[in-house]
């Protein structure tokens, strides 16, 4: 039997790749930097052999997937080219890969990984379901009828997938590090459109979305009544988020998630959209959606004496902005407090002033140093350049995050793409 080995397994998307392997029983391992990944734990529960780079891991016979973070200066690599293996690229593998059921991706600048999860956990008691989301989970079944598949659109990596079907969150400039700007990734998109060979689901409320062209039906969704599908009387209370949904002025049904904020609201109709054209019972959906845990770094929640302290990976100011408003409709009554880590220079830079907007809606902001990517360089900014637009905000470091402990009875949010988890854990080692 193939042995598939990873080089990079503790990547997010690879690490759920080759859970979603071993689950189908195949034999896996894979390769990885020494420093420790929450995307690693589950590999570890499962017991798939986890190695450091070198190159006697790599031997004829395996089947190699690489991470695009990698290239010919990995010493696996090389070792693969010197015996003349083929290294397939993680995107490309996984657009072979999905070929083998009704494939489901799940795309847009912000909210992939939250409908991606929230789809999954729908699908999946519905029918038999493979699921890869962005956060480092995945679920194999064996004789799965469905992959439902986060599909990234950093660099165009989803260009290597042509699904049945394709959910479309949003578009917005983000990366701008690869992309030139909005019309740039507007045209990523209308691409991957192109490729989608039974529907696309699409949100009617962005503009962006209502210019694609494609060869299949666009169904759109949204807060709009001009839509296929949309959500009315939305109210939300201490058990969540209740509305009513119509389908081309149609009423529909009545439907509860336990997430707050409009976001939540517009990926769960991506979700009943999907499942009405697939005709997945009604009662499941509706059911389903209510029980929803959510997915790792979105919203993820602990209580701390007085406080609430919660883990967001939010990393672009409209993402920023989302979970601020999640957290005000949640904790009406209580103060909000940004703890923020900007994620790349070259972000940070380009988005300066919407960054600036966004955390001031929170009651109080305190900064962590600039995340650098080792895909840039850093550049002449610094986290004075963002301080300095935002009236009140203070500086952080992991020795000194005693200052939090005066918001007493607030609602702590940790947030960014990078490494601010360690600010949280220092803060509670504190506690």
């Amino acid at each position: 039997m193939t042995l598939y080995h990873f080089i990079g397994i503790k990547g997010s998307g690879m690490s759920a790749l080759a859970q979603i392997l071993n689950d189908m029983k195949y034999d896996v391992q894979g390769s990885d930097v020494d420093k420790v990944f929450f995307t690693q734990k589950p590999l570890e529960k499962m017991g798939i052999p986890i190695f450091s780079f070198e190159k006697e891991n790599i031997h004829q016979g395996q089947t190699l997937i690489a991470s695009p973070a990698y290239n010919e200066k990995n010493k696996e690599i090389q070792a693969a080219e010197e015996l003349k293996m083929t290294v397939h690229s993680y995107p490309h593998f996984l657009g072979e890969f999905i070929q083998n059921f009704t494939s489901i991706a799940v795309t847009g600048s912000h909210g992939k990984t939250s409908t991606t999860g929230l789809l999954a956990h729908v699908m999946g008691e519905a029918r038999p379901t493979s699921y890869l989301i962005g956060d480092g989970t995945g679920k194999g079944r064996e004789n799965s009828e469905y992959f439902v598949f986060e599909a990234c659109e950093y660099r165009r990596h989803f260009l290597n997938y042509h699904p049945d079907y394709a959910i479309m969150t949003n578009i917005d400039f983000d990366h701008p590090d690869y992309f030139k700007g909005v019309n740039d990734v507007f045209d990523a998109f209308q691409e991957m459109a192109m490729q989608v060979k039974k529907a696309i689901i699409a949100c009617g409320d962005d503009n962006y979305l209502q210019e694609l062209k494609a060869q299949v039906p666009v169904i759109y969704y949204g807060l709009n009544e001009e839509n296929d599908f949309y959500a009315k009387n939305i109210e939300s209370n201490e058990y969540g988020t209740h509305f009513d949904v119509y389908v081309r002025s149609s009423f529909h049904g009545s439907f509860t998630i336990p997430g707050y904020g409009s976001h939540h609201v517009l990926n769960a109709l991506s979700v009943i959209t999907l499942c009405h054209y697939e005709k997945i019972e009604m009662e499941k959906v509706q059911a389903q959606l209510k029980s929803f845990q959510g997915v790792k770094r979105r919203f993820t929640e602990k209580k701390k004496g007085t406080q609430t302290l919660i883990d967001d990976y939010a990393h672009h100011p409209t993402e920023i902005s989302a979970t601020i408003e999640s957290a005000r409709k949640k904790y009406h009554d209580k103060e909000v407090i940004a703890i923020f880590q900007p994620h790349t220079f070259s972000r940070t830079e380009t988005f300066l002033d919407e960054f600036a907007s966004s955390l001031a809606a929170a009651d109080y902001v305190y900064l962590c140093d600039i995340f650098s990517s080792a895909r840039e360089r850093n550049g002449e900014l610094t986290i004075e350049d963002l301080q300095n637009k935002i009236p009140g905000a203070k500086l952080i470091q992991e020795e000194a995050m005693e200052v939090l402990k005066s918001h007493e009875n607030g609602v702590l949010i940790f947030m960014g793409a990078g490494d601010v988890q360690k600010f949280q854990n220092a803060y509670e080692l504190m506690l």
